[in-house]
């Protein structure tokens, strides 16, 4: 990243109280409306990114310096905790690795995978050294004894093995659960195994005589991990009931129950002293406990996704979290605080759309609700709520009076957007509704859905007027032609269809793509329809003579599509595609801009890096009003957020004839505006 971005990005995203941002924030005139930010900073010090995959573990070296973490990327990596840099990639793994831990002199990792082996790692060398084998099913954890001279390791074979760090052979197996062993961990002085297993029990192990000694009984649900104490005392599970639990090992009684999480509690850990202890959840949160009170002393939120395991290092100084965000964490313990939460949606965003005005933005949750935003101010100004599952969607209507929602709940709901009242309920779909449109006219809806069907709806009376039936497979959009009199539909059967809104007979079936196709859209004279897939092509097609016209490559998938008002460009989540002057030739054409992948996500201006968005401002859905060039950026933390450039006053150094802008990833374009 040039030192020139990492002073604008800086700028605008540290929290509002820093004095930074407040002596220097002048010195990027051309961002006219900022993005909102937390007041203070959080405990959080360190976002470890590299893994392209749920990162399901992270454990810290004995001295502290390293972090390990093991992701469904199906590799091991190392990192330095002093500088967040990576410093190895441990790859062999031939499917997820569910975890990875240090021996205790530092020099090996042990990682357990999905692929049925736990293999060693020589740390110094990045190398493989072992590979254990013997186990039948997936591998959930591994772990080494207190003198290093064993693994015990975890599997949904139902049992426990045991391993020689030294001949690497098996030399143990503890038979006893019923259902999978999701982990498994030695004592502190080496003489028991504790294991959590899917049968909701937990059960210790003589380590000598290779016996179950005692089977732990209290959780509702799977148990997910389970930890002793520093001083053996204690054994702490985590479970899918949402809780810890603590239990004694000398009678095997349960002695305390820890509750507060929303969701299912993957992993719990204590800290070096034994007077703390870490959990992480799916609810997206690590919390701190109090041994003694069993009180909740902190909540370490900002993964934007489930977090699998949470651990601290040597010294008690920190926690390492790993999440579904593709993310290890460092936090702070000692300035554990929750920062003010900043105003928005409590899960991930799926869309967001401006009003046709462009006064009002509205944003579609899988927190079940739709928020309207101003676009001047970017503050939310109504909350619709109303669906009872999240929502996929939600769409102005062409004068801006009415939002369609469209949500898991099987319905799609009419709000008026000058009270944020509902006003409708429409009912019919058997499966999830994926998205719902507006006629060009106002007076229908089509909306999409997992049950195969589009569905027209009249809008002044909330009636089903249609149910256009054919696709074999979940319609993920529906659109009207400019006229209103042709619906184009998208489906993971591969095909685009197109309906007669009057009749609502299909009309054309529209075959050639080769995966799921996930957005359609018709051209401004209605002679086109523009469809982009799974197989990384959009495909133009003549919709009177029903044939391919064009096949453009993408090498990704492309998300989003709009024609330009002259239908001369098509843009999409990949770029911008400038169109031939005649689309009758056919051929295969690459972008128009081929765009460099970057490993972080930005905001670029002629296809240079503008802005970079930090990990908890990340788009999962963006939308652009091109005359104010207004960007409002929904993320998978729920928050929406605006950012308005005046591209005029940027420096020198981005001024070319040819303006392109976009909001990237690391998988391609999420948002964009032709300049």
């Amino acid at each position: 990243m040039a030192p020139l971005q990492v002073y604008y990005s800086g700028l605008l995203f540290t929290p509002q109280s820093s004095l930074i941002r407040g002596g220097y924030l002048r010195n990027i005139p051309w961002v006219t409306m900022k993005p909102k930010v937390a007041d203070v900073w959080s405990s959080l010090i360190q976002t470890l990114e590299g893994h392209t995959g749920t990162v399901e573990s992270a454990a810290f070296s004995p001295d502290g310096k390293f972090v390990t973490s093991a992701s469904w990327d199906n590799t091991v990596r190392l990192w330095d905790t002093s500088t967040g840099k990576q410093c190895g990639v441990l790859e062999g793994h031939t499917d997820w690795v569910n975890s990875a831990v240090f021996s205790p002199d530092g020099k090996l990792v042990a990682s357990a995978s999905r692929d049925k082996t736990i293999r060693l790692w020589d740390t110094s060398a990045r190398k493989q050294c072992a590979v254990l084998e013997g186990h039948t099913k997936e591998v959930n954890s591994a772990v080494f004894s207190p003198d290093g001279k064993l693994v015990a390791s975890a599997s949904d074979d139902k049992t426990v093995r045991f391993w020689d760090t030294s001949t690497r052979k098996q030399c143990g197996v503890l038979e006893g659960h019923t259902r999978g062993v999701r982990s498994a961990v030695f004592s502190p002085d080496g003489k028991l195994v504790a294991s959590a297993s899917n049968d909701n029990t937990l059960r210790l192990w003589d380590t000598s005589r290779g016996k179950q000694s005692r089977v732990l009984r209290g959780h509702t649900k799977e148990v997910n991990s389970t930890v002793f104490s520093p001083d053996g005392k204690l054994v702490a599970s985590a479970s899918q009931d949402k809780t810890v639990r603590f239990w004694d090992t000398s009678t095997g009684t349960q002695c305390g129950v820890l509750e507060g999480h929303t969701g299912h509690v993957k992993s719990a850990v204590f800290s070096p002293d034994g007077k703390l202890v870490a959990s992480a959840s799916w609810d997206q949160t690590v919390r701190l406990w109090n041994t003694s009170t069993g009180k909740q002393c902190g909540v370490l939120d900002a993964h934007i996704r489930f977090v699998n395991s949470a651990v601290f290092s040597p010294d008690g100084k920190l926690v390492a979290s790993a999440s579904w965000d593709e993310t290890v964490r460092l936090w702070d313990t000692s300035t554990v605080k929750q920062c003010a939460g900043l105003e928005g949606h409590t899960r991930i965003v799926y869309s967001t759309v401006f009003s046709p005005d462009g006064k009002l933005v509205a944003s579609a949750s899988n927190d079940n609700t739709v928020r309207l935003w101003h676009a001047s101010t970017g503050k939310q100004c109504a909350v619709l709520e109303g669906h009872t599952r999240g929502v996929r969607s939600a769409l102005f209507s062409p004068d801006g009076r009415l939002v369609a929602s469209a949500s898991q709940d099987k319905t799609v709901r009419l709000w008026d957007t000058s009270t944020g009242k509902q006003c409708g309920v429409l009912e019919g779909h058997t499966s999830d509704v994926n998205s719902a449109l507006f006629s060009p006219d106002g007076k229908l809806v089509a909306s999409a859905s997992q049950d195969k069907t589009v569905r027209l709806w009249d809008t002044s009376t909330g009636k089903q007027c249609g149910v256009l039936e054919g696709h074999t497979s979940d319609v993920n959009l529906a659109v009207f032609s400019p006229d209103g009199n042709l619906v184009a539909s998208a489906s993971c059967d591969q095909t685009v269809r197109l309906w007669n809104t009057s009749t609502g007979k299909q009309c054309g079936v529209l075959e050639g793509h080769t995966d799921w196709v996930n957005s359609t859209v018709f051209s401004p004279d209605g002679k086109l329809v523009a469809s982009a897939s799974w197989d990384k092509t959009v495909r133009l097609w003549d919709t009177t003579k029903k044939t391919t016209i064009e096949i453009i490559e993408t090498h990704d998938t492309t998300k989003i599509m709009k024609f330009s008002i002259d239908g001369t460009h098509l843009h999409t989540s990949r770029g911008i595609l400038q169109l031939k002057p005649s689309l009758h030739s056919g051929g295969n054409r690459e972008l128009a801009h081929t765009l460099t992948h970057f490993t972080d996500q930005w905001i670029t201006y002629n296809m240079k890096k503008l802005l970079w968005l930090p990990v908890d401002y990340r788009p999962s859905c963006s939308a652009v009003n091109d005359t104010t060039n207004l960007f409002a950026i929904g993320s998978t933390s729920g928050r929406v957020i605006f950012i308005s450039i005046d591209f005029t006053a940027l420096p020198a150094a981005y001024s070319q004839p040819s303006v392109n802008v976009a909001v990237t990833t690391g998988r391609g374009f999420l948002g964009l505006v032709d300049g």
